[in-house]
């Protein structure tokens, strides 16, 4: 039941409550931003709340679901947010497998599928490696690198797969983290991309910060961005068109083989947000295999090895994944 509409402009100290609130937009409102309206209403939840609350699906306008929170707002219409159920604050064990490459007292080492979001986050508040890390490794957990993110020293992104370490003591995490700042270690990601680069193997440099057009994405910006080097070396590569690159990161932005690879002009197969036109090269194959690159569900990108010093002991330790099965059955359509 959809409760009475309360006075345009009034504070709801009852809005951090599940369940929809309903505000009748007035003259005044009109031709205002949607989420700036609704922010404004309730008072006490942010803008970007609302935002990302108009993006999921939330917000209707009398009855009729509205997704963009820079539509304007009509008058006289009957706008109902429903705010869901406030996620615990600390991360809450979760029975979720996992693949374990190696444990012991200080460490865990896995391989992460794709699909998998690292920590929780707006949108993602459980079903995440870090509820699968406590349950898998008890309460000890809890109390190491934030309540949030606890044992994280390094995160791959959602649809990126491979492999992860993940630190179980407070000493390890420490030891972990200074060597990821100091890029102590060796990561290989093994990246499916369009069109062959030239040179074969080589860098790509640019320094990375936000998309300019688009704050959700980054990019190779000549202002403001972050230094960022990428080492590449071509593996296989299929009609001209394709190519399986391993990438070494010298430094570690996010999203950085993803931008660097798009802004040199071959950005990664199924990549959602980097990938925004069919490209070129897509014209050397035949309707199917094209049919099957283009519509790979995630970025083509897998964390193939990672080696470090173990954080107590010193000693030098490496660990590989195996591409997962479907990045290998992709590339086996390749060969036929």
């Amino acid at each position: 039941m959809i409760p009475e509409p309360a006075a345009p402009w009034q504070t709801w100290a009852e809005a951090s409550e599940a369940g929809p609130r309903t505000v009748v937009a007035d003259a005044d409102a009109a031709g205002q931003r949607l989420d700036r309206f609704l922010a404004d209403a309730i008072g006490t939840i942010s803008r970007a709340r609302v935002k990302s609350l108009i993006e999921t699906g939330h917000v209707s306008r009398d009855g009729s679901t509205r997704r963009a929170p820079a539509e304007p707002v009509v008058a006289g219409a009957g706008y109902t947010i429903d705010l869901p159920p406030v996620a615990p604050a600390v991360p809450q064990p979760q029975n979720i497998a996992l693949t374990i490459l190696h444990e012991d007292a200080d460490i865990v080492v896995l391989d992460k599928p794709a699909g998998l979001v690292v920590h929780p986050a707006p949108g993602n508040p459980d079903g995440t490696l870090v509820n699968a890390l406590l349950a898998h490794c008890g309460e000890s957990l809890t109390s190491i690198g934030g309540e949030r993110r606890p044992g994280i020293v390094h995160r791959l992104d959602k649809d990126t797969s491979g492999v992860m370490v993940v630190a179980k003591t407070a000493e390890a995490h420490a030891a972990l983290a200074a060597a990821f700042a100091a890029r102590d270690l060796d990561r290989a990601y093994l990246a499916l991309c369009w069109g062959l680069p030239v040179p074969a193997k080589g860098e790509i440099a640019g320094a990375i910060g936000r998309d300019p057009r688009d704050r959700k994405r980054m990019a190779v910006v000549a202002r403001g961005g972050k230094p960022a080097l990428t080492r590449y070396a071509t593996q296989r590569c299929w009609h001209g068109a394709v190519a399986l690159l391993e990438c070494r990161l010298a430094t570690g932005r996010t999203h950085q083989i993803r931008v660097h690879l798009a802004s040199a002009g071959h950005p990664v197969v199924g990549d959602p947000a980097y990938l925004r036109r069919i490209p070129a090269a897509a014209g050397k194959l035949d309707t199917a295999l094209r049919g099957r690159l283009l519509d790979f569900p995630r970025q083509a990108l897998h964390a193939a090895s990672l080696g470090f010093a173990h954080p107590r002991t010193g000693a030098p330790l490496s660990f590989a994944a195996p591409l997962p099965p479907d990045m290998a059955v992709l590339i086996a359509a390749l060969d036929t």
